[in-house]
């Protein structure tokens, strides 16, 4: 297991213990368990550091995605004690050789302007002035793509993945070269929330990475905290029922992602395509037998197509 892997499972692990109370985590029991999981303000192993010209999108996203759970912290720099927004996103850049300024007023100066949200790329910082008591940038998370970012948001919250919303202002501190081709760096899921993780559970269970990206698109938006007027949770939308049968915390994206390759690779050998195990997946193993192929839901139908569509679209 490569560093990444060992520290994002070793991150899974820290979410769950603590994911049923996570406004009453205290700094010294993150600190024991951050420690133990390797996560300090100075380790960047597995990444790229010692100069801007080294960073890129994807990097920049997967380091990010490392301090996921961090609880949040006012003034923290330290992931084994908290983090605040801009200390977060100081250390994300800093570990990969970019350094920024400390306050979130001072980093809405730091590099080029990007215009829009349309035109933003993962990797951009983005900028809010959430206080109504005083103007100016208070706030500001890492972009992602698909209108998501990280972000450590507020007291009593952890670091996560959440909807961007509406910047004030957008930012962009990567090398040009860098933002103008992710790919040669990141392969067909360079910017993609979780590429890694997709890759990974691809891999060991024989599915395509794209299609696994697809259908967590598809599903959730990339969304780790999300859940379904069904019920379904997480990354993966998986029924309780369901995660509870592979052996997944729904809620946590690296087993959610790993349990979502499994299932699909399980589905694709039991009704012998891409398509059925969609179908499959949407609405059941057991609709999809009794009626012999894709069925005649337009839900089901719709999703399938849709999948497959933003699948092509990630290769």
């Amino acid at each position: 297991m490569d560093g990444l892997s060992a520290v994002q499972a070793r991150i899974g692990e820290i979410q769950a213990r603590f994911a049923a109370t996570p406004s009453r985590t205290s700094s010294a029991s993150w600190a024991s368990a951050a420690s133990a999981a390797g996560l300090t303000g100075t380790s960047t192993a597995g990444y790229a550091t010692g100069s801007a010209g080294t960073a890129s999108e994807a990097a920049v996203v997967s380091e990010a995605q490392k301090y996921i759970g961090v609880p949040y912290l006012w003034g923290g720099t330290d992931p084994n004690k908290g983090l605040d927004c801009s200390g977060f996103t100081k250390l994300v850049f800093g570990n990969l050789g970019i350094d920024l300024p400390r306050t979130s007023s001072q980093q809405a100066t730091a590099g080029k302007p990007v215009a829009s949200l349309d035109q933003a790329r993962p990797g951009d910082l983005v900028f809010f002035d959430h206080s109504s008591s005083r103007a100016g940038i208070d706030h500001v998370g890492i972009y992602v793509g698909n209108g998501q970012m990280i972000a450590a948001p507020q007291p009593g919250e952890q670091v996560k993945m959440q909807a961007v919303g509406n910047p004030a202002v957008i930012r962009r501190v990567l090398p040009e070269a860098a933002a103008a081709a992710p790919a040669a760096s990141g392969g067909a899921l360079a910017g993609v929330p979780y590429a890694d993780l997709f890759s990974r559970a691809a891999t060991k269970h024989g599915v395509d990475p794209s299609l696994l990206a697809a259908v967590a698109k598809q599903e959730s938006n990339f969304n780790t905290s999300a859940v379904s007027p069904a019920g379904a949770q997480g990354l993966m939308q998986f029924m309780p029922a369901t995660a509870k049968g592979l052996g997944v915390d729904a809620m946590d994206p690296a087993s959610a992602i790993d349990g979502a390759a499994k299932y699909l690779s399980s589905l694709t050998k039991q009704f012998g395509s891409t398509e059925l195990a969609l179908a499959a997946y949407n609405a059941g193993p057991g609709t999809v037998s009794r009626y012999g192929g894709v069925p005649p839901y337009s839900e089901t139908q719709n999703y399938v197509r849709s999948v497959m569509s933003k699948a092509e679209a990630y290769r």
